[in-house]
């Protein structure tokens, strides 16, 4: 691989990090005469007509937003440019490591360290937010550890600037187990979703692991709809029940809920840890650092994106894929990105607009969110519906009744988390539904098995509950 001689005014010197959508160099600024990292795209993905709006968009914002906001406890972006060959932003160069590798080194945060790293970082969080920006991506590898304790944020690449959101209606960006609930559910998103992600952080540095874990499916469940156990209960060693209500509050799931500012869950922190603190971590903590930290060379900091609609899977038998995109839109409005599922799902059963919306209501639960999706869909109120098409009758699933012990509360809960891992969310309303009946143990793990596309996932999924059952 040939290294560019210079990009813009800076001359390169070597590689220091690589990804899939380009390469992090390290350069010199020959004006203020200082060492860079140069973070790249190359311009053939930018140019991609399919992608310019969300790779070459991202990688600008990411300089737009880190650029306006000089902080300590941020990364400094110098400059944005572009060449034949790149499009680039040229950042403060900084060594050391990142707080994912510390975690996945093992190494132990004690109760001051953990203080000290949120500290830090909720000042440098309160600081963006001031000034309009929310970082949207909140995790352990945006987070570096230098050599004097200091830590700094990085990678905005997916940021939120208040006065001018470019980011599309309907796409999930961030990292699955950080990402807030209101964005899996199509809520109104503002700076609380960095205070969501924070509160993950602080768990993590409490407990020793993460509190929402596994598959996506499974995470995004345990996001919206499961309180993970307090950060005390995890680790026998790690009883700081002093911080269980802080971190709880912090991982509320309706924003409103939740610390209305960083700056108010930082004065939390400390008010529960009442002793002075070092604002930077323990020298028993901090490692030598072996190189300099850049951020992924990737486009700008996206592990995982959802898009509702626009897929180029082709759509059922007798159906528009423009008509079905549109009716995935309305439904990821309350359902989020599974609706993309349950739209396909649906449609090869269902062959006009009405049938077809008749059954999907019914994985909505509120009232009014199924007049409202009706609405969008056919021009009509749920009452109009419901004349033309009966509502809430599904087609009985094939399931002879079997007299048996009934289902317990407890083994609903780990039957739904097992069918999330196959279906995503919407399992909760359809093992909801399932119980309702009052069926037997053996005939509710019959019926939610029929949600599965396949005979060898239902076989599987049957398996997997009766090992679960015990």
């Amino acid at each position: 691989m040939s290294i560019p001689e210079r990009l813009g005014k800076y001359p390169i010197s070597e590689v220091i990090g690589k990804g899939a959508m380009g390469i992090v160099y390290r350069g010199y600024d020959p004006v203020i005469k200082r060492p860079v990292a140069i973070k790249t795209i190359r311009k053939e993905l930018i140019d991609d007509d399919d992608k310019s709006e969300t790779l070459s968009g991202r990688f600008r914002r990411e300089a737009q937003a880190a650029g306006t906001l000089n902080h300590p406890g941020i990364v400094s972006v110098y400059e944005y440019g572009e060449d034949a060959q790149y499009a680039y932003i040229a950042m403060e160069y900084v060594e050391g490591s990142s707080l994912r590798e510390y975690l996945s080194n093992g190494s132990p945060f004690d109760e001051h360290d953990s203080v000290s790293v949120m500290a830090q970082l909720l000042d440098a969080l309160q600081f963006a937010h001031d000034h309009a920006v929310w970082h949207r991506d909140i995790k352990p590898a945006n987070i570096l550890v230098m050599s004097n304790g200091r830590i700094k944020l990085t990678d905005f690449g997916i940021a939120r600037i208040e006065s001018a959101d470019r980011t599309k209606t309907n796409i999930i960006m961030g990292t699955p187990g950080y990402i807030a609930p209101e964005m899996y559910l199509s809520g109104q998103i503002d700076h609380r979703v960095d205070i969501f992600s924070a509160g993950v952080l602080f768990y993590n540095l409490l407990a020793g692991q993460p509190p929402f874990r596994g598959r996506s499916e499974a995470v995004m469940y345990d996001v919206c709809y499961h309180d993970p156990p307090p950060p005390s209960t995890i680790d026998p060693n790690r009883r700081w029940t002093k911080y269980d209500a802080v971190v709880a509050r912090a991982l509320e799931k309706k924003p409103e809920n939740r610390y209305q500012s960083a700056a108010a869950f930082r004065a939390a922190i400390l008010a529960e840890y009442a002793e002075p603190l070092n604002s930077t971590l323990s020298d028993a903590t901090i490692v030598s650092p072996k190189r300099p930290i850049v951020p992924d060379a990737g486009a700008p900091s996206l592990p995982k994106t959802t898009a509702v609609a626009g897929t180029s899977t082709p759509p059922p038998t007798g159906w528009s894929a423009a008509v079905l995109s549109g009716v995935e839109v309305e439904l990821a409005r309350f359902l989020g990105p599974v609706a993309r599922v349950l739209v396909r799902r649906a449609a090869k059963n269902h062959k006009d607009i009405d049938t077809l919306t008749a059954a999907l209501i019914e994985s909505i639960e509120r009232q009014e969110d199924k007049d409202a999706f009706v609405r969008a869909v056919t021009g009509k109120g749920l009452t109009a519906l419901r004349s033309r098409v009966p509502t809430g009758n599904e087609t009985p699933l094939p399931v002879t009744p079997t007299p048996g012990p009934t289902l317990t509360p407890e083994e609903l809960e780990r039957a739904t988390k097992l069918l999330t891992t196959y279906i995503g969310p919407i399992a909760r309303v359809i093992a909801k539904r399932a119980a309702a009946n009052g069926a037997s143990r053996h005939d509710f793990f019959n019926q939610v098995a029929q949600s599965l596309e396949s005979d060898a996932l239902r076989e599987r999924f049957l398996r997997e509950a009766a090992v679960t059952r015990g």
